[in-house]
C-alpha cells in the first residue's frame, strides 16, 4: 500500500477508536454497572442492532474463508448467507421476545432460569473454550493472512496487531463502544467489498466492463452457479443437496443466530422488542447482499485462474489466498486503503464482539456466582476488562499454530463450520426444548450436554458413518439428542419447581409490527427468487 492507502486506513482506525471512546465515556457523577458494560444499558436502537449483528458475524472467516470457498465451489456457499436471512426472521419472531421478557444478559443466564446452575455452568465453560480456542484464533489467523500479504509483515506480528487494535476500545468501552462503532465498520465493509467486486468484474470483462464480466463469468463457469449440489458432486460433502434448504442447515443457523452469545447479545441490549426486531430485519436484508461481497469475488478469481489471466494462477496457491490476491491485483491507491480498512473492520468488529461475549459469560455466569456475589459493580466490570485482554493473549499463540496447519484442517471456513458442528446440535436441542416444551427439565438438558460430543465423534470417526456429509451428521445428531432429551426428561417426575421454570408461551409474545412483517415477507420473496434462479 502507498501513502494514500495508509492515510485512509489510519483515518479509519482513528475514527473508530475516537467514536468508541466518546460513546462509552462516563458522564460526570455517573457510575456504570454491569448492564451498562455488557448490554449497553439496554439503549441500542434498531440501526445499531442490525449493523452490529452483521459486524459480529462477517469476519475474516467470511471475507477470506468464504471467498476462498467461492473460488472452489462457486455460488452454492452463499447458502450460508441467504439461509441466515430466513433464520433471522424466525429468531426475531419466536426467540428474541422470550429472551427480552426475561431481561437476561447472557445465554447461560437463560439456561439457569430454565433448568439449573449445573446446565448453565457446564455450557458457560464450553462456550468460553469454543470462543477462545476456535473463534478468536480462526479470526486472527485468517485476518493475519491478509495483513501478511498486503504489508509483507511476519504472520505473528499481524496476529498481535489485530489483537491490540481490538483491545484498544473493547476493553474499556464494552458493548456500547462496539455497537455504536459497528455502523462505521459495516459501512466500510459494504463499500470496500462492493468496490472490490466491481473492479474484479470490470477487469474480467476486459473492454466490455462489469456487465461483460458477469456475462463471461456465467457463460464460462456455469458449474459455479448451482445452489443445490447433487449426490456425487465434488462438493456434495460440504453442501449436501436439499439439506441446505429443508435439513440440517436450519440446525446450524438457528443455533448460531438464536442461541449464540456474541450474536444474541446485540438484541438483548435493545431499547425495546420492536427495536430489536427491526434491527434483526435490517440484518436480514444485509445478509441477502453479502454474497456480492464475500462469494462473487471468489468466483471471478476462479475464472481468472482458469484463464491464466491477471497472474491468478501464479499467485493463488491455496483458496484462502483468494481475497488477498483480489486486494493486491485490482485496487488502485486510496481504494486499496478503503478495502483494507473494510477487511480490518470485519476482523476487528467480529473479534471485539466475541471478546465482549467471553467477558460477559465469564464475569456474570462463572466469576460472580462463585467468587463475586458481594463484589461491587465496578469490580465486576474490571473483571470483564481483564477477561477480555486475557482471552486475546491466550488466543494469539494458538492462532499462530493454526497458521501452520490450516490446510490439514480443510481451509478456514470449513474448519470453523465442522468443528462448531460437533456441539451445535446439542446446544440447539437444549434451547429449543427449553423454549417450547414445558416438560423439558435439567435432567434431560444434562443428558444432552453429556451425549453431544460423543455422538458427534462417533459420526466423525466411525468408518461407515464418516462419509456422511457433516451437515447431515448434525441433523442426525439433533434427532438422536432430541430423543435423549425427551426420554431423560420423562424419566424424572415433574416437580412444582420444574413447572415454575417452564416458559409460559403466550401468543402475545409473538406479535410483530408492520416494519418487521413487511421486511420478512420481502426477504422470503427474494429468497424464493434467488433459489429458483440458481437452482
Amino acid at each position: 500500500m502507498n501513502q494514500i492507502d495508509i492515510a485512509v486506513f489510519l483515518g479509519y482506525c482513528a475514527i473508530v477508536v475516537s467514536i468508541a471512546l466518546y460513546v462509552s465515556r462516563s458522564k460526570k457523577g455517573e457510575k456504570k454497572d454491569t448492564r451498562d458494560y455488557f448490554v449497553a444499558g439496554n439503549t441500542l436502537p434498531w440501526w445499531a442492532i442490525g449493523t452490529s449483528l452483521i459486524a459480529a458475524n462477517i469476519s475474516a472467516e467470511q471475507l477470506i474463508g468464504m471467498t476462498g470457498s467461492g473460488f472452489k465451489m462457486g455460488l452454492a456457499i452463499a447458502t450460508y448467507e441467504w439461509m441466515a436471512a430466513a433464520t433471522l426472521i424466525v429468531v426475531g419472531k419466536f426467540f428474541v421476545p422470550v429472551f427480552l421478557e426475561k431481561r437476561i444478559m447472557s445465554m447461560p443466564e437463560f439456561l439457569k432460569m430454565r433448568y439449573d446452575s449445573r446446565v448453565s455452568t457446564s455450557l458457560a465453560v464450553f462456550w468460553l473454550a469454543l470462543y477462545v480456542l476456535v473463534n478468536l484464533t480462526s479470526i486472527m489467523y485468517l485476518g493475519a493472512i491478509c495483513i501478511h500479504k498486503v504489508f509483507d509483515v511476519d504472520l505473528s506480528i499481524a496476529v498481535v496487531s489485530i489483537a491490540v487494535f481490538s483491545a484498544l476500545y473493547t476493553v474499556f468501552g464494552g458493548l456500547k463502544a462496539i455497537a455504536f462503532t459497528d455502523p462505521i465498520q459495516v459501512t466500510f465493509l459494504v463499500l470496500g467489498g462492493l468496490i472490490t467486486t466491481y473492479l474484479a468484474l470490470n477487469a474480467y470483462g476486459h473492454d466490455g466492463g462489469i456487465m461483460a464480466g458477469v456475462s463471461r463469468m456465467t457463460t464460462e463457469m456455469p458449474e459455479k452457479f448451482h445452489m443445490i449440489f447433487s449426490e456425487g458432486d465434488e462438493f456434495y460433502s460440504d453442501l449436501p443437496g436439499l439439506t441446505v434448504l429443508i435439513g440440517s442447515m436450519w440446525v446450524v443457523n438457528l443455533n448460531y443466530w438464536g442461541f449464540n452469545q456474541y450474536i444474541t447479545q446485540r438484541a438483548l441490549a435493545a431499547k425495546s422488542l420492536t427495536e430489536a426486531q427491526n434491527g434483526i430485519i435490517l440484518a436480514g436484508f444485509l445478509k441477502l447482499l453479502m454474497p456480492l461481497i464475500v462469494v462473487v469475488p471468489g468466483i471471478v478469481a476462479a475464472g481468472l485462474f482458469k484463464a491464466g489471466e491477471q497472474g491468478a494462477s501464479d499467485i493463488i496457491k491455496q483458496a484462502d489466498e483468494t481475497y488477498p490476491y483480489l486486494l493486491n491485483t485490482f485496487l488502485f491507491p486510496g481504494v486499496k486503503g478503503l478495502a483494507f480498512a473494510a477487511l480490518v473492520a470485519a476482523i476487528v468488529g467480529s473479534l471485539s464482539s466475541k471478546t465482549n461475549s467471553i467477558a460477559t459469560i465469564f464475569t456474570m455466569d462463572i466469576y460472580k456466582p462463585l467468587f463475586g456475589k458481594d463484589k461491587s459493580e465496578s469490580h465486576l466490570i474490571n473483571v470483564g476488562r481483564v477477561t477480555t485482554g486475557l482471552s486475546l493473549v491466550i488466543a494469539i499463540p494458538i492462532a499462530i499454530l493454526i497458521a501452520n496447519n490450516i490446510e490439514k484442517l480443510g481451509g478456514g471456513f470449513t474448519y470453523i463450520q465442522e468443528f462448531t458442528g460437533f456441539f451445535s446440535p446439542g446446544i440447539f436441542t437444549i434451547f429449543l426444548f427449553g423454549l417450547f416444551w414445558r416438560r423439558a427439565n435439567a435432567t434431560g438438558a444434562l443428558a444432552v450436554a453429556l451425549a453431544t460430543l460423543p455422538i458427534s465423534l462417533i459420526f466423525k470417526f466411525t468408518p461407515s458413518l464418516s462419509e456422511i456429509p457433516f451437515l447431515d451428521r448434525m441433523g442426525y445428531s439433533f434427532l438422536i439428542l432430541s430423543a435423549i432429551m425427551i426420554a431423560a426428561s420423562l424419566s424424572k417426575a415433574q416437580t412444582e419447581e420444574d413447572k415454575a421454570k417452564s416458559i409460559d408461551i403466550s401468543s402475545r409474545l409473538f406479535k410483530t409490527g408492520p416494519i418487521f412483517n413487511i421486511g420478512a415477507i420481502t426477504i422470503l420473496i427474494a429468497l424464493v427468487f434467488l433459489y429458483f434462479k440458481f437452482w
